[in-house]
């Protein structure tokens, strides 16, 4: 629709395109390194769907950047699509967590929290009290 493709394609030649598609998506995968990164206090699922979107985008940009035949590595953009796909299960996963909770659900959606996130600890910090209240009623 925006004729993209034809007009960086100068005389039957796609590099043009192939670089700044790489390029493009060398910055989508900055960006989501960056989140990757802001998702390292969050849920385990929500770290893994930002890491399988990261390297989808980077394979897919070294598919595009570096092209040994004159066109984009088939095995890399296979390798991105693959990560790609297992992002998608994965944000469809954390959009049924995030959804249905203790809140508004009969059925809650297990997600494991790390250690040294807040909720992590939390329940860290619980499971150790219930260990020791067990503990005391197993000795009286």
């Amino acid at each position: 629709g925006f004729n993209i493709v034809s007009s960086l394609t100068v005389k039957g030649s796609e590099v043009a395109f192939y670089d700044s598609f790489g390029f493009f998506l060398l910055g989508w995968f900055i960006f989501t390194t960056l989140l990757l990164i802001c998702t390292l206090r969050s849920t385990v699922a929500f770290f893994a769907l930002f890491f399988t979107l990261d390297m989808a985008f980077l394979m897919l940009s070294i598919a595009y950047l570096h092209r040994p035949t004159g066109h984009p590595a088939t095995s890399l953009v296979r390798a991105g699509g693959a990560f790609g796909i297992i992002a998608a299960f994965l944000a469809w996963y954390n959009a049924l967590a995030g959804i249905a909770d203790a809140s508004n659900s009969f059925f809650v959606i297990p997600v494991a929290h790390f250690p040294w996130s807040d909720k992590g600890r939390a329940d860290r910090m619980k499971s150790l009290e219930n260990d020791g209240n067990d503990r005391g009623l197993a000795q009286a």
